[in-house]
């Protein structure tokens, strides 16, 4: 089976071929702000993107002939976690933009889908995208009934990492209680409950720890009165929820490597606290997750791009490990998990759900 992935973000677009699940293509095209500076909204930048991949597989040799194209899901209405076959449906609400949000994982159904219709037999599909909701009950509800809680976080990677963590230590992924933290640009705590993640943060411009890009949960009250004080229109108050926000709004940068370089080399005491702080509130969360469980936590799981830093782990570790055993995952598998989740459709190991 030979299967075409596809993974737009904010500034690259990840893309590779997979034949069964041998990998045979891996790339992320950059995108700088030059080239992104024409388009005035991220679905304008759908034939962009799709004829950088194009372009990418004519450059490798490989002919658009495959049996299935799958992409990262966007943020359409919230659904159960799995694999979904792309449909008329699903692309009406990507491009209404039913979700609210305006992100470049929205491009991943549509240029899937666009790509596969033009090749005879090929499929299309999304897996696990950001708006998987599997919470349970206690989890919805916030203290005001105007406002239900919902999750915005790293299905895809979180699921993927619980399931090779799985099969590392010899269990079942549905066999265990897990708390998973995916760190980049915006961090996103879950509580996987036996395979069900049933409590986890917004973590695209609403709640949870802040993070390189986003505020994070906010004082609610001085949120309201800044909204009304003249001084910003909404679109800039967005953006000091989710770009303008985190370590970029306190130090002009959302480059951790680059934070690190002013702590041990110019001994910035103002960048030690910030990125502390943003370290301590990331332990917060992830053992008031513990409460979920009641204390009864098989492991931690740490991953996304920030696990990396051992400045991050090595604090992250003093302050969690006495809830659970702490393994660190860092990077991300989305690509090879969206692949898997292609292929066992393909193979008749797992059924294509429908977009309702």
């Amino acid at each position: 089976m030979l299967i075409l992935v596809i993974n737009p973000g904010s500034t690259s677009t990840k893309m590779a071929v997979y034949e069964d699940e041998k990998p045979l293509v891996l790339r992320s095209i950059s995108h700088s702000q030059e080239d992104l500076a024409p388009f005035d909204d991220v679905l304008e930048q759908r034939e962009y993107r799709k004829q950088l991949v194009l372009d990418e597989l004519a450059r490798c040799g490989i002919e658009t002939k495959f049996d299935a194209v799958i992409g990262r899901g966007g943020l359409v209405k919230p659904i159960a976690g799995g694999v979904y076959e792309i449909n008329d449906r699903m692309l009406t609400d990507t491009y209404s933009g039913i979700a609210l949000h305006n992100h470049a994982c929205n491009l991943g159904c549509i240029i899937a889908h666009e790509i596969a219709s033009e090749i005879p037999g090929c499929r299309s599909f999304i897996a696990d995208p950001g708006v998987v909701d599997e919470l349970n009950d206690y989890a919805r509800i916030s203290g005001s009934p105007l406002m239900n809680r919902i999750c915005i976080w790293h299905a895809l990677n979180q699921r993927a990492i619980a399931r090779r963590f799985a099969q590392e230590v010899g269990r079942e992924y549905e066999d265990m209680n897990l708390i998973i933290c995916h760190m980049g640009g915006g961090i996103s705590v879950a509580a996987h409950d036996h395979g069900r993640a049933v409590d986890a943060n917004n973590a695209l411009d609403g709640e949870g720890p802040f993070s390189p890009e986003r505020a994070g949960s906010l004082p609610a009250s001085d949120l309201i009165r800044l909204s009304f004080s003249g001084k910003y229109t909404e679109k800039q108050l967005l953006k000091r929820i989710a770009g303008k926000a985190g370590l970029n709004a306190h130090l002009g940068t959302a480059d951790v490597r680059e934070i690190l370089v002013r702590i041990n080399e110019y001994g910035d005491k103002h960048a030690e606290l910030i990125l502390d702080a943003m370290i301590y509130h990331i332990a917060k969360n992830i053992c008031g997750l513990g409460a979920v469980f009641c204390g009864h936590v098989d492991a931690i799981l740490l991953t996304g791009g920030l696990a990396r830093s051992e400045y991050i782990i090595g604090r992250l570790r003093q302050r969690i490990e006495y809830l659970a055993p702490v393994y660190c995952f860092p990077g991300e598998d989305e690509m090879e998990a969206l692949a898997l989740n292609a292929l066992a459709v393909l193979r008749g190991k797992r059924e294509a759900k429908e977009y309702e």
